[in-house]
């Protein structure tokens, strides 16, 4: 039998393996860890297990490991991870895709009934229905206002109930009413807080972005440069072709107003000299965009018409056979 271990050989042991994990690993999810157990903590190291570790332990002794290897290595980005490290935390290490890890640690939460003096985490609801219990029980449900009937000899509620609010403390009565009726009402898991990546610290909604997300918000950045740049009158990548255009207008409209003229107004002048000529132009591309429609339909209709073509399989033989 091994030897039992003194206090100070755990810390020393505790602060290798940290500074370990630190060398190895790029890579950490904070994920707080209340009212999660050690069986159901093992199960999600079990789940983990091949690319990710799980690291459990008190803040000082975590943030202590972390400023002297810091200091020892000179890596000054893991002290990132410091102000993290508050409440009921642990270090999640990974060298898998931080948005699958994420979603595997998310799969293991546990439900839990509703103890006395526990903040809800939810709104805790109770349908209507059967309960099951006898009469003489209604006792409960007239304490916390809860409408019930008598149903063939048992308490049956008539409407849903919003029991406890989200925030509120659990009370004895509640929690003993969801006790009877067998209501498991909260879950709990290791939920991840922040993502370190690199030296680099965000929140885990990051991870839920989709390629159409960041387009959108490339998209809208643009958009925001380009009437900054053109209320401002400076000049950028994506103002210019706006400048161009607006700068083509003045200097048209210009040409339109005064005997000066240049190549790309001419064509201009010469429609508001004679209108006709613009509606004579315009009457090929407007053609053109109404029939190309039916044409479209019409061509899935001859398609659809047409025979199917016998393929080799159909006739019987290949001709590789």
């Amino acid at each position: 039998m091994a030897p039992k271990l003194s206090k100070s050989e755990k810390k020393v042991n505790y602060d290798q393996k940290l500074c370990q994990l630190l060398d190895e690993y790029t890579q950490v999810l904070v994920a707080v860890a209340d009212n999660v157990g050690s069986n159901q903590l093992q199960s999600i190291r079990k789940g983990l297990r091949g690319d990710s570790v799980v690291l459990m332990g008190k803040n000082t002794m975590m943030k202590r490991s972390i400023r002297m290897h810091s200091e020892k290595t000179g890596n000054k980005a893991i002290l990132n991870l410091i102000p993290l490290l508050v409440g009921n935390v642990g270090l999640i290490f990974t060298k898998g895709d931080l948005k699958e890890v994420s979603e595997e640690v998310a799969k293991y939460k546990v439900g839990a009934p509703a103890r006395v003096g526990l903040v809800a985490p939810i709104d805790v609801v109770v349908p209507p229905g059967n309960t099951g219990l006898d009469p003489s029980q209604t006792s409960f449900f007239q304490v916390l206002n809860i409408p019930t009937k008598i149903n063939k000899g048992t308490v049956e509620i008539i409407t849903p109930v919003e029991l406890i609010k989200k925030g509120e403390k659990v009370g004895s009565s509640e929690a003993a009413l969801l006790s009877k009726l067998g209501i498991r009402p909260f879950s709990y898991g290791l939920v991840v807080l922040s993502v370190y990546d690199n030296g680099s610290v965000f929140s885990p909604e990051v991870l839920d972005l989709t390629e159409d997300d960041l387009i959108e918000k490339f998209a809208l950045g643009v958009s925001m440069v380009t009437s900054l740049s053109l209320a401002i009158a400076y000049p950028t990548l994506a103002a210019a072709p706006h400048m161009f255009i607006n700068a083509y207008k003045n200097v048209l409209a210009v040409a339109v107003a005064t005997d000066y003229s240049f190549p790309q107004a001419d064509k201009v002048k010469e429609y508001l000299a004679d209108p006709s000529k613009f509606a004579v132009a315009a009457a090929p591309a407007a053609a053109a965009d109404s029939g190309a429609a039916p044409a479209a339909a019409a061509k899935e209709e001859e398609k659809k018409d047409e025979p199917a073509e016998e393929s080799d399989d159909d006739m019987g033989f290949s001709l590789f056979d």
